[in-house]
């Protein structure tokens, strides 16, 4: 079960408690073998910041738990149903830690799986009378799916420039994070500027989330990532560091050999790892994920200025500097 350890959290405490236990409820199944993988996962724990983005997004106006809290679910939902069917494509082993659907159930269970969460997360959305969080989480999950196909039909091009790159981490990642910003406000009736900020301030924010994400991939400890490390080199996964080094790096040819070897060994890939910190890769990303997370900062004083707005803040802070 989720444990908040991240301190901006606190605020909404027990509220994302709530959520946690909703969540448990929704992915019951009558059959118990589909229902003891699906409470593996949601066990498994996670930040769950998609619904605390949400719940953060309507303590801007009027806030309401019970208007937001199928919301909230639904978001995770989505997200957890992303991670399924990513360990299935991927072949994943672990997953914060502990082993995947896939690796204990298979790909069967794992893909029909992740069908039903998603679908689940469709009963749940359809409880809201306001067609704009339908209109933008159907739009949201399309371009998500978007995303996560050209990243499959771009592995190994090495040829892949920083404009690719962002095309590729606002559909996969941004897009619900900044989706869960605006939706939690607009779930309680806030009026369109705060909307639009939070929703900007989301998008900064999901930016700098999955360039730090791609950063831990080559320097945090398998322990605390919970999965393997050097996971998106092994797959030809061509994230921002790798570009800069792609360009920069006096080895950009052997890195280039590397990336594209369909067959790298763990070898390889620290090779590879070393070659891009060496050139100032993690360093460069690292200022553009700062660059990003500013631009969020500089969204919230066009806010309200109320007690959770601090939060918020905090909460980008900690996107920067996360190392799990």
């Amino acid at each position: 079960m989720i444990t908040v350890v991240i301190g901006f959290l606190n605020e909404i405490k027990y509220e994302l408690g709530v959520v946690e236990k909703e969540l448990l409820a929704a992915v019951k199944f009558p059959d118990p073998l589909m229902s003891e993988a699906a409470t593996h996962l949601v066990s498994a724990g996670g930040k769950r910041l998609r619904p605390a983005f949400c719940l953060l997004g309507g303590k801007f106006y009027q806030f309401d738990l019970d208007k937001l809290l199928p919301l909230a679910v639904a978001l995770e939902l989505i997200h957890m149903a992303t991670l399924i069917h990513d360990d299935v494509v991927d072949s994943s082993a672990t997953r914060r830690g502990i082993p995947t659907i896939k690796a204990r159930w298979g790909n069967r269970i794992s893909t029909h799986l992740g069908d039903y969460m998603f679908g689940k997360s469709l009963v749940l959305i359809s409880q809201y009378q306001n067609p704009l969080i339908t209109a933008v989480l159907a739009d949201t999950s399309v371009r998500m799916s978007e995303g996560e196909i050209v990243q499959i039909a771009t592995s190994f091009n090495t040829n892949q420039t920083l404009r690719d790159y962002f095309y590729r981490i606002n559909r996969k990642t941004a897009l619900l994070i900044s989706a869960s910003c605006k939706l939690g406000a607009v779930a309680c009736g806030a009026p369109e500027p705060i909307r639009q900020a939070l929703h900007r301030f989301g998008h900064y924010i999901g930016m700098a989330f999955q360039i730090t994400d791609d950063i831990l991939d080559m320097t945090a400890k398998q322990l605390k990532l919970g999965k393997p490390i050097g996971g998106d080199l092994h797959q030809g996964i061509i994230t921002l560091p790798a570009i800069y080094a792609l360009h920069h790096s006096p080895a950009r040819e052997r890195l280039k050999q590397i990336i594209t070897n369909r067959n790298k060994s763990d070898a390889d890939v620290q090779e590879a790892i070393t070659l891009i910190a060496r050139c100032g890769g993690m360093d460069y990303a690292y200022k553009v994920a700062e660059k990003y997370i500013a631009k969020a900062k500089d969204e919230l004083n066009d806010l309200p200025e109320v007690q959770i707005k601090k939060a918020l803040r905090t909460m980008a802070d900690f996107v920067g500097t996360r190392n799990f």
